[in-house]
Parts: structure tokens; sequence; C-alpha cells
């Protein structure tokens, strides 16, 4: 899956003298990046801040394309690359105003919150030429109808993740993530709200319900999960999954592509009714560059960029040009990109109102208050321990000196 597009290698070369670079393009493109356009900050000293999920931009392993040493290359413009674990610690981070960035990477719900609470701007689509590759089934989505405020970078759907050694028998149901028999070797999501959507979904409710009743169901069935559940993860996935340390997981499915690389043991199961997703680029409503951001996500979506891109992250693009130039093993992969009968069942998270989302979060922080009540007290007392063994170690130390004179 991460394999070098060996069409682009063979047709990426520099033309000199023609302000130009050449590279393998979808028919129809005369394949070439504009320097009229790309060089317009080049000799200024502009740097972007760009805050992203892990995991989730290719940098240059197996041979493909590090992007943001391309991007700088081809623009001068250096890039401040970090990283976050789920939408609502990005939320919080830019919530704070602690931080500056120029260019986030939001889920379709937390695009939606972000327009709600003023925290993105528009987006001037004469920076972003690229727009023109965005799979038209993709816009105008129902978290940014009028489609201001956001453009798809990438999207797929949640799934099982399983080791076939650990787990024997064929996993056909959300059940698996409340086996009793897999007691410690099970993992679930670190988020709140991927969480619920899967004990929602296991009970036959609405991932975007804001029935408190239905909400009490799935926290009670996730606190009945919660002694078999080895860790809450999110990037820690690929560690424990790729070397054994679990039997069970819920994820992205992307992401088992990559997992099962490193682990041949590893399966798949995506239920019939699950999370569709799509996370977008978006400009934060205080970013202090703009236009070079939307110079850096129209660079995304240059079709060989987009298409290394998904071949690193695995997961599917809606950049229409990009998933010509995927190898056939990835663009046919009905995984990555399903049938429309197939995601008819499926949902995509909305926003959910201010009320909910705080009952959300008091929930919870509720699951995991045993968790967190059982490290406020072990912590002090371990403490308190440490210390009383430094003392006596230095009143034995002490007396074994005074014995020896």
């Amino acid at each position: 899956m991460r394999k070098l597009i060996a069409s682009i290698v063979a047709a990426i070369i520099m033309v000199t003298g023609l302000g130009t670079t050449v590279f393998a393009a979808p028919e129809g493109d005369d394949g070439t990046y504009d320097m009229d356009y790309y060089g317009r900050f080049q000799g200024q000293d502009m740097e972007i801040n760009v805050y992203n999920w892990g995991e989730y931009l290719s940098d240059g392993e197996d041979g493909l394309m590090d992007i943001n040493a391309e991007f700088t290359e081809l623009t001068g413009i250096k890039v401040n690359y970090l990283n976050y674990e789920t939408n609502e610690a990005m939320y919080a981070k830019i919530k704070s105003g602690a931080n500056s960035y120029d260019v986030i990477f939001p889920s379709d719900y937390m695009v939606s919150r972000l327009i709600g609470e003023g925290m993105i701007q528009e987006l001037n689509y004469d920076n972003i030429p690229n727009m023109k590759y965005i799979d038209k089934s993709f816009l105008n989505p129902v978290y940014d109808p009028e489609q201001k405020y956001s453009i798809p970078y990438a999207w797929g759907r949640v799934g099982i993740i399983y080791n076939t050694t650990m787990v024997d028998y064929e996993v056909d149901s959300w059940d698996v993530l409340w086996d009793e028999s897999l007691k410690g070797k099970i993992l679930m999501f670190k988020n709140s709200r991927d969480a619920f959507g899967v004990a929602l979904l296991k009970l036959g409710y609405d991932i975007n319900t804001e029935d408190k009743e239905q909400l009490d169901e799935a926290a009670a069935l996730l606190k009945e999960q919660k002694p078999l559940v080895q860790a809450y993860v999110m990037d820690q996935i690929f560690d424990k999954m790729q070397n054994n340390e679990a039997a069970a997981a819920v994820y992205y499915v992307g992401d088992y592509y990559i997992m099962s690389e490193v682990n041949e043991d590893l399966a798949l199961y995506i239920p019939e009714s699950t999370n569709l997703f799509v996370d977008a680029v978006c400009i934060p409503a205080d970013a202090p560059n703009k236009e070079a951001a939307e110079m850096y996500i129209n660079f995304l979506n240059e079709p060989q960029v987009a298409a290394e891109n998904m071949e690193y992250i695995c997961y599917s693009t809606p950049n229409t040009a990009a998933k010509e130039l995927l190898e056939d093993e990835t663009k046919n992969n009905e995984d990555l990109y399903p049938s429309a009968e197939e995601l008819a069942d499926d949902t995509a998270f909305v926003n959910l109102s201010e009320e909910t989302n705080l009952y959300l979060d008091q929930l919870w922080t509720d699951i995991l208050a045993d968790e967190e009540g059982y490290n406020r007290w072990f912590m002090p007392a371990f403490l308190v321990v440490a210390v009383a063994a430094i003392i006596i170690s230095f009143i034995v130390k002490k007396r074994k000196k005074s014995r020896d004179r």
C-alpha cells in the first residue's frame, strides 16, 4: 500500500528555464507546477504552522514524497508541523488561543462546530485552483453546506481490527469488543465521540442522537466494557496491534492496511452500519498567513502529491485526479472505495447541540472516573511510600556509617 507509484517516479523531472516542474498527470492536465503561483513567497522567510492528526501526511518513508519538504523547496515557505490525537484535543488547543495555526484538519462534525463558533475563516478559492479536482459528491456537505470553509482531505469508515491468532472465530459484529474471553486484550477509542458512536451502533441507535436516555444506555454499555479494555488509544494502536499486544481494536479502516503490512495475522471487519467520516482542511480564524496557508492546501491537492499522500496514509481520496494515479491494488480495494450501495447504511457524524456536547463530555468523564480516581489515589500513595523508602534507606546508611566509625 505504501509502495512508490512507479509511473510517477519515472515522470517526475525538472524542466530548467521554463519555470515549471513536470509530473505524471491525469489525462487533460498539462502536468506542471505553476511556478508563477508557487514562487510568490520565495525569499520572504515565510512560515506556516500546520496542525494535523498523527500518521496523516506522507513524510518520505518508503520512497514516497516528503510533502512538507517538497512544499518548502517549491515555495520557500517553511512548515512547522505538529500533531494531535483527537478532534477534541485540537478544538481545545485552538479555543484556548495559546497557539496560532495556519492549517488544521478537523473531521466533518468538528468543521461544523468550528464554523458555528467563528473559529475558522472562509477560503479564497482563487488561491486554491486545485479545488477543481475534488469529486462533486464531496461538495456542499452538511457540515459546510455553502462550501465556504473547508476542502475535503480524506475519507473513510470505522472498522474492527483483530488478531486471528488471538480471536479464534470470524468477527461479524461489534460484540467482539465486549467479549469477556478477550479481557485485557481489547483497545478502545480514546475520544468520546468515536467511543459513543460504537456503543450507539451496537445498540442500534443513531450515532447523532441527542436523546439523553439513549446516551445513558451507551454510557452504561461503555462502563460494562471498561473492565475488558487494555487501553483507550489513538495512535498507540499501531504499536500494540502490530506487536501482538492486543487482540481486537476499533479504528479507522485505512490504518488497518498500514498495520497489516507489519503483522500479517491481522484481519478487518467492517460492520454493515458504521461511521463514515470525512476529514477536511481548514484555516483558523486567527491564522497569521492565510494566503500561504491556501497555497499549502492547493499543494496538497496537486494530483501526484495527493496520490502519494493517499498511498502513504491508506485512506480514501476525494481528489479524482489523484485517484487515477493510484496503484490498481489501492483504487480497486472495496474496503477503501466501496460502492454507493455498501455505504447506504453508514452514517456521518454531525455537530451536536452545545447541551448535548456538554452532556456527552460529562458521561465520558464519568466512564473514565474510576481510572482517574485510581490514579489520583495511587500516585500520592506511591510518592508517600517512595519518600518513606528513601528516608529509611538514608537512616540505615547513616547508622551503618556510625557503626563503621
